[in-house]
């Protein structure tokens, strides 16, 4: 199932049609755990990788010599590969399933690694970076389709609550074990470590994950349509017809980036810079951000009120990180610089309801190209939002402005645009539960 095609039948009826589709024996039960696992590890790595900027960006910009706007350049590489080979990578799960799909890219995210471990320069690093992206590119949509492939619907929360737990220690590495890995080597052994845990995680998949055969994969040729980039493209178009997709997109480039642009970027470099935190305590830091990150989702997912109040607690969440991000550029205050990042990893669980509002934007066959488009723009905002913070940050150290106060005023900014965006352009109307199975 790639996310971006229309719901066959089949997934279009529920629990009976699922368990149609592959026998539901408990010891199938078991292995696909097993399975859903050794994927998650690739995941967990994703995570990883996307943020070991908060903790690499000091040692780097100290090593190179790098300005802020290379640092953010170097930073939203990753995540720019990552958005645009979703649709790639969609297609290539379609057409030759979860296993080959990772298999084949992860060894990219392996040789990335290692090439920004011995990076002998920036061109060097920047190509690492984007040979990271591209290889875990597939990891968290490999999760999500395995999932709703091979379990009951009625499990798919508590499968995808189970993923999103594992790949949050790869986030909560890359707060205080990394610092500290780093402290007592260099960041070239935090590279080379990652990458032996992506060496790890693909010798894990390669053995376990063994996804039997479907229906679609046994029909004779002819008797069912492949995906193709090509396909799936035009599959997305329909969407830019609808009006409130403008404003969903300008909310999503915005919301989630926000996020990974403090903790997986600026997070170190202005608790070290601004107010001499050692690599360890920024580290203690991004810690408890994480952890407040990671809880954050299920508290948002309990208290979603639905329809138009779930609109106005998004934007409404989004204007008070915006003006989190303009007290710390205006402040120069330890605590709130310590704080209110801690405060934001609790408020960031608010881009879950974005899911929530659009599944119910549009029509059940339109879902999942919905949600694909809405992932490609939340990982291409990331790209753009830290490469500006970067730019801003250089044009402030040009002009003798503090570049943190240009850094965290260029998000508030960015975050405010988006919401406003969203707030004027014309948002879904309320939908019955007729119209949405329709």
């Amino acid at each position: 199932m790639n996310p971006n095609a229309e719901p066959t039948p089949a997934e279009r009826t529920g629990d009976d049609a699922s368990r149609s589709r592959i026998p539901r024996s408990s010891h199938w039960s078991s292995s696909a755990a097993a399975m859903l696992v050794a994927l998650a590890t690739a995941f967990a790595l994703s995570q990883a990788f996307r943020t070991v900027g908060a903790m690499m960006a000091t040692p780097l910009t100290s090593h190179f010599g790098l300005t802020p706007q290379q640092l953010g350049t170097w930073a939203g590489t990753f995540h720019f590969m990552f958005g645009i080979m979703q649709l790639a990578m969609g297609v290539s799960i379609d057409m030759f399933g979860v296993r080959r799909t990772v298999l084949t890219a992860f060894p990219l995210a392996i040789a990335g690694a290692v090439l920004c471990a011995m990076a002998p320069n920036f061109h060097a690093l920047l190509l690492g970076q984007a040979l990271i992206g591209v290889g875990c590119a597939p990891a968290f949509l490999a999760c999500t389709v395995f999932i709703a492939r091979h379990f009951d619907a009625s499990r798919f929360t508590a499968m995808s609550g189970l993923v999103m737990s594992l790949a949050g220690m790869g986030i909560l590495f890359t707060g205080t074990p990394l610092a500290l890995l780093i402290e007592a080597s260099s960041w070239r052994v935090g590279y080379a470590v990652l990458a032996a845990f992506a060496v790890l995680s693909w010798l894990l998949i390669s053995w376990r994950v063994h996804e039997p055969a479907r229906p679609t994969d046994q029909a004779p040729a002819g008797q069912t349509e492949r995906q193709s980039l090509r396909k799936a493209v035009r599959e997305l178009l329909p969407l830019f017809a609808m009006p409130h997709t403008l404003g969903l997109l300008c909310f999503a480039c915005v919301s989630y980036a926000a996020f990974i642009t403090l903790r997986g970027l600026w997070l170190g470099p202005v608790l070290h810079d601004r107010h001499g935190l050692s690599l360890v305590a920024s580290g203690n830091v991004a810690l408890v951000m994480t952890v407040a990150g990671m809880i954050s989702p299920t508290l948002f997912g309990r208290m979603d009120p639905g329809g138009a109040r779930r609109t106005r607690w998004m934007m409404g969440c989004a204007l008070a990180g915006t003006l989190m991000f303009g007290a710390m550029a205006l402040t120069h205050s330890r605590a709130v610089d310590i704080g209110l990042p801690i405060i934001y990893g609790l408020l960031s669980g608010y881009s879950v309801l974005q899911y929530a509002y659009t599944k119910n934007a549009y029509p059940a066959a339109m879902t999942g190209r919905a949600m694909a488009l809405m992932n490609m723009a939340m990982f291409l905002g990331v790209s753009l939002m830290q490469w500006t913070t970067g730019v801003a940050a250089s044009w402030a150290v040009a002009n003798s402005v503090e570049p943190f106060r240009a850094v965290f005023l260029t998000v508030a900014g960015m975050l405010a645009a988006g919401t406003m965006a969203f707030f004027l352009l014309p948002r879904a109307p309320a939908r019955t539960a007729a119209q949405l199975s329709a």
